[in-house]
Formats: C-alpha cells, sequence, structure tokens
C-alpha cells in the first residue's frame, strides 16, 4: 500500500474519531459528566539500551478543574526483553483526596503494576499494544485490592517534517479478583501529541475521553493533560 493510501486511512481514522466523540457527547444526556486536569513532570534515565528508569510527579483536578482529586509519585521500570517486546513495573504513592461522606480527607494509597508491551511500524504509522495488571489499595486499610487487567492499543503517525505527530488510543479495564464485582468497567480514548525541545524535554498535550461501562447511571469524564518529561541518556 502507497503513502497516499495510508494517508487516507489516516485521515478516515480521524474522522470516526470525531464521530465517536460526538456520538459521545450526543448520548450524554443520561450520564453524570465531569471535566478534570491530569498534569505530570517526570524524569527519564536511559542506562543502556536495555534498561530505563522513571521518576514522575502528578497532579490531578476534578470538580470541573477546581479541586484536588489526588496526588501521587511514581517510580517506574523498563527492560526490553527482544526488539520491539518490553517488560515493566511501576509504583506508585498516592494521597487521595475523599470529598464525600462523613469522613472527608485525604488518604493514603499504594498501587504496583506490571506490564508488557510490543510496538512495531508499517510505514508512517507505530502501533503499540500494552497488557497491565495493577492492584491498588488503601494503606492501613483491611480491604480487598483493587486488582484491574487493563488492555491498551495506540497508533502514531509519522508527518515528515511536522514535529506535532498525532497520536490516538483506546484502552479497556476489566476488574478482577472480586466475587460479585467482576467484568469491565471502563474505557478511554485519547487524542494527543508530544513536542520535543533539544537540551530541554518533551512537553506533550492530550485529550482523553473515560467512560464507566455496566453501571445504571455511567460516569463519562472528559479530561485535558499537560505533561512534562526529561530524559537523560547514560553515555
Amino acid at each position: 500500500m502507497n503513502n497516499h493510501k495510508y494517508n487516507k486511512l489516516f485521515y478516515f481514522s480521524l474522522l470516526l474519531l470525531c464521530m465517536l466523540f460526538v456520538k459521545t457527547s450526543d448520548a450524554q444526556s443520561d450520564d453524570t459528566n465531569h471535566l478534570e486536569s491530569w498534569n505530570s513532570i517526570g524524569v527519564e534515565y536511559k542506562l543502556n539500551k536495555k534498561w530505563s528508569f522513571e521518576l514522575e510527579e502528578q497532579l490531578r483536578l476534578d470538580e470541573d478543574i477546581t479541586e484536588i482529586a489526588e496526588y501521587f509519585t511514581q517510580l517506574g521500570a523498563e527492560y526490553s526483553l527482544m526488539k520491539n517486546f518490553k517488560l515493566g513495573g511501576g509504583l506508585r504513592f498516592i494521597r487521595e483526596n475523599d470529598n464525600e461522606g462523613n469522613v472527608q480527607g485525604y488518604e493514603n494509597h499504594f498501587r504496583f503494576n506490571v506490564d508488557a508491551t510490543y510496538k512495531h511500524k508499517i510505514n508512517d504509522f507505530q502501533l503499540k499494544y500494552r497488557l497491565r495488571y495493577q492492584n491498588k489499595n488503601e494503606l492501613s486499610v483491611d480491604d480487598y485490592a483493587n486488582q484491574q487487567l487493563r488492555f491498551k492499543t495506540g497508533i502514531e503517525y509519522n508527518i515528515k517534517k511536522w514535529k506535532l505527530d498525532p497520536k490516538f488510543s483506546a484502552e479497556i479495564f476489566n476488574q478482577i479478583g472480586q466475587e460479585n464485582d467482576n467484568g469491565f468497567k471502563k474505557y478511554r480514548l485519547t487524542l494527543g501529541t508530544d513536542y520535543k525541545i533539544k537540551n530541554f524535554g518533551t512537553i506533550g498535550l492530550f485529550y482523553r475521553l473515560e467512560k464507566e461501562l455496566n453501571e445504571t447511571i455511567p460516569e463519562t469524564t472528559n479530561i485535558i493533560g499537560l505533561k512534562y518529561t526529561y530524559t537523560i541518556k547514560n553515555k
């Protein structure tokens, strides 16, 4: 397939994405809608061709970007097992703002995840697939851990002589480990781009749509995000 046909496929995919967002917006009259902002700053250290590490701080705002939902520190590592295939993991310490009910305030949560990622290229397209297991629990509380399996697939289109290459991803969340509460819980659709600045780092901007599944009154969350990452390579 030549580049002209791939260009048509790319723009057709964008058109379908826009139609999906419009359709979702039209259907939100029976939903509970939210607007959030996710902002992060991080440092990535590439030890060699096999190992890389990342430290990230993130702040999330909800209630139409008027209140702190949570903030957390995350440490991650990734190992290249073979060409295009990586294994990774992450640890996250979370301060979560509970602003509902009689007892309110910040709660301490801990989350860890294990990932398997595969990516490949088809001409000007880069495709990426990720399977993640995650486990989250509130510290000092004797309760069941929130366990989920997540599958994410993404595509990035390389536009020649253009730094703002568009990226789109879709992710599904499957609850596991609970006797009466297993199954698909929500999905995410994300459209964004990154801009690399020499000797400064990478700035990422995205819009994300998150929607609950299998709920009587499903919640729909619109998220705008800004991310900055500085990369250090071991020489």
